[in-house]
């Protein structure tokens, strides 16, 4: 079983690096420098046609999107319990959550970050306040997963909707209104940032951590 993850720090690639550091399974690590555009060099086009990270190549195939990679992890590594095992009450939920992410939040953080840059500029206002509606709406529905005193969101321990999650809001944190607006969240991002795996993150990345 070989790993090997191409990344660039703070983007879409983090949530599946802080997986397979929790995981501590052997893996590559390949950073990309898009100020230099390596993401555009024709050989990572070849492993990610997109030109986007993540690329996790497993036993030599490429594949790539932030959630699917992690779903995958999670199905590869029963034993570390990233996500509820088939027939779990809370598998359907989980689901649920890890699409929600990937289909709602992902995509409008997206907007709100490169409205102007993937389409028409003099529009890029009106696609950032949709943006900003649809995650600003994202972070009462997190929260009130947690309502119940759980300490992540699928028990008492961090999985990969957990590193989905808190990566995107991260991504928050420079926008008018944080997800750590909302009391559980920051109680919650206090919580996934006290995890050793988040500093070893934060140190590989050169990240400076939030909250």
């Amino acid at each position: 079983m070989a790993y090997t993850l191409y990344y660039s720090p703070g983007t879409a690639s983090m949530a599946v690096h802080w997986a397979l550091i929790e995981l501590a399974v052997p893996f590559e690590a390949v950073r990309l420098d898009f100020d230099a555009a390596d993401q555009r060099n024709p050989t990572y086009l070849r492993l990610n046609p997109a030109g986007r990270v993540p690329t996790l190549v497993i036993d030599g195939a490429p594949y790539s999107e932030s959630a699917a990679l992690l779903m995958l992890l999670a199905e590869r590594h029963p034993q570390a319990g990233l996500a509820p095992a088939p027939g779990d009450p809370q598998r359907a939920r989980w689901l649920e959550t890890m699409v929600f992410l990937a289909n709602t939040v992902s995509p409008a953080m997206r907007d709100w970050f490169y409205a102007d840059k993937d389409g028409d500029p003099a529009g890029a206002d009106a696609v950032r306040d949709l943006a900003r509606s649809r995650i600003e709406g994202a972070w009462p529905r997190l929260a009130a997963a947690l309502s119940d005193g759980r300490p992540f969101l699928f028990g008492d321990a961090p999985g990969a909707a957990d590193y989905l999650a808190a990566m995107l809001m991260r991504w928050s944190r420079n926008m008018p209104h944080s997800a750590d607006e909302q009391p559980e969240l920051a109680a919650y991002l206090g919580r996934m940032g006290s995890l050793p795996s988040y500093a070893d993150l934060c140190r590989r990345e050169e990240l400076v951590p939030w909250p």
